[in-house]
């Protein structure tokens, strides 16, 4: 785990919202165990739970008693969505600020980021 990218619980967490993200964890199917992640991270089994039920909270997840947590339906969605607005507010909006203060012109910053994509 990365000491500087917040709480381990949350990166737990982060680690099954990417799974789900990029489609290698499905809707509907069923999500490491608590034991599996303390193992995989070694950290203690209670963290790992924090992390999931932080999930469970946030709607990605849901308990079936007795068998597990399972990714609900619709939480590629719903993260995606969160996502893009958090990109929005981290990149594009200080991109747009930033792009005023210059004078630069929408039209001339969307040529700017089509060159750079073709550059790639």
């Amino acid at each position: 785990m990365n000491e500087d990218a917040g709480p381990i619980f949350r990166q737990v967490a982060a680690d099954i919202e990417n799974a789900i993200v990029d489609g290698s964890l499905v809707e509907e199917t069923q999500a490491p165990s608590t034991n599996e992640l303390a193992a995989f991270h070694r950290i203690n089994p209670a963290t790992a739970a924090k992390g999931l039920n932080q999930l469970v909270a946030d709607g990605v997840l849901y308990k079936r008693r007795g068998v597990g947590m399972f990714v609900a339906t619709g939480a590629r969605e719903q993260l995606l969505k969160r996502r893009r607005s958090e990109f929005a507010d981290q990149y594009v909006s200080p991109l747009m600020a930033e792009a005023r203060k210059l004078g630069i012109p929408v039209h001339e910053l969307t040529a700017m980021i089509g060159n750079w994509e073709e550059q790639r």
